[in-house]
């Protein structure tokens, strides 16, 4: 017997009667099975949002023929979709700078099998010698010097990069670098960042030692889309930690940095299991 092809489809639209309807109808006729069905209608933008997992049966073409039909049915509602093989794992382009904890926890997770992705590169404005955590190994690596006079050049350099591999997501592990508006423009809705969140904000240099001087009782990390807007694009996840009086500032360096690789984690999973669609300045993210 032949294995069922493995579909995730994601969607939205302007909300009205007779998607859901239509939808798994159009599954039903092309021998789909849904094995997971999500949706949301957001009544303040009067968009429908969902998310469905399924299987379907049948030759290696259905799937052309399912996305040909259901493309008329996305026309139909106007609908922003994506239909994808869930066997395949997604590329990713990792871009990190000095504190490299983030990207080995990536690595890690992604050898132990928790991130079902592709790492094709890694790229960093430090040498490999730098990254004192980091297990590269096989994962390619691109050390691609940045400062104000060669900003355009090396992003060029990026984009390339991400040609010549396809792909599909960039993730800032740590990336201490502002992207271009050109640049973020064309990464619009597939890069994440992590940057710390602190209430309140401290912005600058040595944010966990101006957080120590005000006596902060929580501190966090905010996972999110990349836009132009510096550290204001649509949030995907964050954690916090309660501390106090007895942190020191060493103290909170750890506890930070091990709040930012769990938000991240999860925020790259979300987005590799195209849990997570864009909603104007925020998300729509589906819980497993």
């Amino acid at each position: 017997m032949i294995a069922p092809l493995q579909h995730v489809l994601r969607l939205s639209c302007p909300d009205r009667a007779g998607i859901v309807a239509k939808v798994a109808g159009c599954l039903h006729d092309h021998g789909c099975n849904i094995v997971d069905a999500q949706q949301f209608d957001d009544r303040a933008t009067d968009r429908f949002f969902a998310r469905i997992q399924f299987e379907q049966f049948g030759a290696p073409d259905a799937a052309d023929a399912l996305r040909y039909r259901f493309g008329a049915i996305a026309d139909e509602f106007g609908m922003e979709w994506r239909l994808r093989d869930r066997t395949v794992a997604p590329r990713v382009l990792l871009l990190v700078s000095r504190f490299d904890h983030c990207l080995a926890d990536l690595l890690f997770r992604w050898r132990s099998g928790e991130l079902f992705m592709q790492p094709v590169g890694i790229i960093s404005n430090h040498p490999a010698a730098a990254l004192e955590r980091a297990n590269i190994g096989e994962v390619p690596f691109h050390h691609l010097p940045v400062d104000s006079a060669n900003k355009a050049q090396q992003e060029a350099q990026i984009r390339a990069i991400m040609a010549q591999t396809g792909t599909e997501l960039v993730v800032l592990a740590r990336y201490m670098q502002i992207l271009s508006d050109e640049m973020t423009s064309d990464l619009a809705g597939r890069c994440i960042n992590i940057h710390h969140s602190f209430l309140p904000g401290f912005k600058g240099a040595r944010p966990y030692h101006q957080a120590h001087a005000r006596g902060v009782k929580i501190i966090g990390a905010t996972a999110h889309y990349v836009t132009s807007d510096l550290d204001e694009g649509p949030i995907i996840e964050q954690d916090v930690e309660r501390i106090s009086h007895r942190d020191r500032p060493e103290e909170l360096i750890r506890k930070g940095r091990d709040i930012e690789r769990r938000v991240l984690a999860r925020a790259v999973h979300y987005h590799l299991d195209d849990r997570v669609i864009i909603n104007g300045a925020t998300t729509v993210v589906f819980p497993e």
